[in-house]
């Protein structure tokens, strides 16, 4: 089930929401039928693999009290760990790479080993790094275990977060599980949160969508070089607004519910450096990378050689975790590598004095990365960057693209306003003024959107979500 659904608006939602609020008074109660609803909620699409996220979170739920009873004894909990991130990983693994690893092995040892075709279980990425998140925050005494297991499988299974993140470090919502307090303010904040997302995930990634798809589908002799940067430009802002509108949407029924999430996005593209970017982008995986990867190799405080090895074992893995794909292990090295020269050569300051080119530099960079991001292999990626750089025999305007350019000129200009921080600049600096109005139009706005987005889903339209596939 996705969030920008038929079925989820007019009926999961406003079910849980009636039964949460209109029948049920006790917190355990509560915690107990949320529970079952995000099972309800991932079963929906794929109700085998109910039973892998209740090994997922039952065996965390065990590894939690262990670490939490042996953590006085070092070597003792330290086993623990090991055999915690083995149990995790290795589930992860299964299902994720097994047969991404035994065709590497097929190919180098001229082998002919079968290569499963497993169903990769929708947001196994996510919720497995929560539940090693919920093991290694007891241990390093950061929250307290759950004595109820089911209170740690509403944590890793809740449905705001399940299948798309944001990934939700048990420490930030430990209080949270029978310490919230639902609230008018907060049920209506999440409405309004939820309807924004909702909104640039219908309205603007969905329509990004069907032009990227297009440019990406084309051989390269027929992709002008005005429609690949088009197409490059369009991914880029679909996977934006379709990975932050999830995110928006799912911090949004988190605050219907009584829970708060922390943002996952802040505003990525207005970066001058591919470091800032990232610290923009996704912001609960890097934070998860740097808290259990970067810092306890040493982070930034050992030698300069030493500070490349960290940051190669971060963004190999980020790569990684991304797909069993070589696109997305490039991906990963590609971003290191900017990232390496930055801090080697001290770029960030660099590009703090000249802002104009330090925003170039990170569009043309990030462009190029999504384009790594999004092909079907190494070879489709090269050339569709070859397309973008007319090397491919492609003219430089084609007709394809004047007609694309005329269908879609309005939604570029509106995704890439949609792209600043306007309501942040609405907000702190013209408040005073501005802010009565914003006030009485705002309701009003997130009505039209809502009824604008429910419109486009009840047509029937293309609704893919990117961030399934991890």
């Amino acid at each position: 089930m996705v969030f920008s659904s038929i079925v989820f608006l007019f009926l999961f939602l406003p079910g849980v929401l009636t039964i949460y609020y209109g029948l049920l008074r006790g917190r355990q109660a509560r915690n107990i039928f949320l529970l079952l609803a995000s099972l309800v909620f991932y079963a929906w699409g794929e109700p085998v693999y109910v039973l892998l996220m209740i090994a997922s979170f039952m065996g965390n739920y065990v590894f939690g009290l262990w670490v939490h009873a042996y953590r006085e004894q070092k070597q003792v909990s330290h086993i623990v760990i090991t055999v915690m991130l083995i149990y995790n990983l290795g589930i992860l693994g299964v299902f994720k790479y097994l047969g991404f690893a035994i065709g590497i092995i097929n190919n180098m040892f001229q082998m002919d080993l079968a290569v499963p075709h497993l169903t990769l279980p929708i947001g196994i990425s996510f919720y497995t790094f929560q539940g090693i998140s919920y093991v290694i925050d007891i241990y390093r005494r950061d929250a307290e275990p759950l004595t109820n297991p089911l209170d740690v499988g509403l944590y890793i299974a809740l449905f705001m977060q399940l299948v798309a993140g944001p990934i939700v470090r048990f420490k930030t919502v430990a209080k949270q599980i029978y310490g919230r307090c639902e609230n008018e303010s907060d049920f209506v904040k999440g409405i309004g949160r939820f309807i924004e997302g909702l909104a640039v995930k219908v309205l603007l990634a969905n329509n990004f969508a069907l032009l990227a798809d297009t440019a990406f589908s084309l051989e390269g002799y027929r992709l002008s070089v005005m429609l690949a940067w088009m197409g490059a430009v369009a991914y880029g802002l679909q996977i934006f607004f379709d990975f932050s509108g999830y995110s928006a949407m799912a911090i949004g029924l988190a605050n219907m519910f009584g829970f708060h999430f922390e943002e996952n996005f802040n505003v990525p593209y207005i970066s001058r450096t591919i470091s800032e970017f990232w610290r923009r982008w996704h912001i609960s995986l890097g934070t998860w990378f740097r808290d259990n990867v970067y810092i306890p190799l040493g982070g930034s405080r050992v030698s300069k050689w030493k500070v490349v090895r960290n940051l190669f074992v971060v963004w190999f893995l980020t790569g990684l975790w991304h797909g069993a794909n070589w696109t997305f292990l490039v991906w990963g090295l590609y971003f290191f590598f900017f990232i390496m020269l930055e801090k080697i050569f001290g770029l960030e300051g660099y590009f703090a004095k000249y802002r104009a080119l330090g925003h170039l530099y990170v569009i043309v960079v990030v462009l190029f990365g999504w384009v790594l991001f999004r092909a079907n292999s190494i070879t489709h990626a090269f050339e569709y960057i070859q397309s973008m750089l007319g090397m491919n025999g492609n003219a430089a305007v084609g007709d394809e693209a004047i007609f694309y350019f005329r269908e879609y000129v309005i939604l570029f200009m509106i995704g890439i306003i949609s792209c600043l921080p306007l309501k942040k600049w609405v907000l702190e600096r013209h408040m005073n003024w501005m802010g009565p109005a914003v006030s009485y139009t705002y309701p009003v706005v997130m009505a039209v959107l809502l009824l604008f987005s429910i419109a486009y889903l009840v047509k029937g339209s293309y609704n893919p979500f990117i961030y399934f596939n991890f």
